[in-house]
Parts: C-alpha cells; structure tokens; sequence
C-alpha cells in the first residue's frame, strides 16, 4: 500500500495524516460524502469515525499529487466480487473538470494490476453521478448486470472493464 508511482511529475502514493484532514474538508455536507461514500458514512463525521467509514489502513488508499505537491485526488481499491474494485475516488472540489478524476483511475489501475493479479476493474456509482460516470465510460467502463446481492441497486450502477496487461 506504500507504492508510488510518478507519471510526468504525477504522483501517487499513500497519503498522509495531513492530508486526511484535507480530505474531510472537502466534504461540507452529508449529500457530498454519501455521493463519495456511500450511504452509510456519518455525518456528521470527526477524524476517527471518518477513518473508520473510508475504512483507512484496511486497503490500498492512495492520494494523487500534483507536480507542485498538491493533493488532488483520492482513491482506494480492494478485492470485491473477483474483480479489483475502485472505492471512494474523488478529485478536489476546485480541481474538477480539468482530467484529475481520469488521471487518478488511471493511475489506480496501475497500481492495482501491480497488486492483484484479477482479470477485471469494477466500481459502482450513483445513477444521478453523471460527471463520475462519464469519466469512467470515458476510462472504458462499462455498465454491466448489477451483482446478486448486491445492496443500492435502485440507486447504482455497477460498471467493469478488464485489466490490460
């Protein structure tokens, strides 16, 4: 979980005590960290009931930089359902728009084909996410089946697209 990659001054790495509280910050109200975190994150949230619902240190977290050394973006991965599922991806607030979402997938891949060796990517989203969705049709996923069994159905879609190795 301690990987970094650097692609053109880019980086991507595990993200410090610093940076997590720049991270809650970007979270004003619950309808932001439910669209980030799923209905079940707390809100109101301190520091340790956030770790504790982004389930920080129990799978890759990652925090994308900047050239400059700008946290911009966040993401974590794990194992879910046979496939290297992304969780809680978000650029920051007043970087959107500008491919840091794309950039971190992308560099999220990497990382996780590096780590699993599983033939596909999956992630869910809100239906009503239309930026997020975009970015990840754009990235070649895919809306696929929602998974038996699988909470949130009426409310998400489950995408996928294989590893590229």
């Amino acid at each position: 979980m301690c990987a970094t990659s650097d692609i053109e001054g880019w980086r991507l790495a595990s993200p410090t005590a610093a940076d997590l509280d720049e991270l809650m910050s970007w979270f004003p109200n619950e309808q932001a960290v439910t669209v980030w975190g799923g209905p079940r994150f707390r809100f109101p949230f301190d520091r340790e009931s956030f770790k504790k619902d982004c389930h920080w240190g129990e799978m890759a977290t990652y925090a994308l930089y900047s050239p400059d050394g700008e946290i911009t973006a966040f993401g974590q991965f794990y194992k879910r359902i046979g496939r290297i599922n992304f969780a809680r991806l978000i650029a920051h607030p007043d970087k959107r728009g500008q491919g840091i979402g794309k950039r971190l997938v992308q560099m999220l891949m990497t990382a996780a084909a590096e780590q699993f060796d599983l033939d596909e990517y999956s992630l869910f989203v809100y239906r009503d996410n239309a930026p997020a969705l975009n970015c990840y049709q754009g990235l070649g996923f895919e809306i696929k089946d929602y998974p038996e069994g699988e909470v949130f159905a009426d409310i998400c879609y489950y995408l996928t697209r294989p590893v590229e190795r």
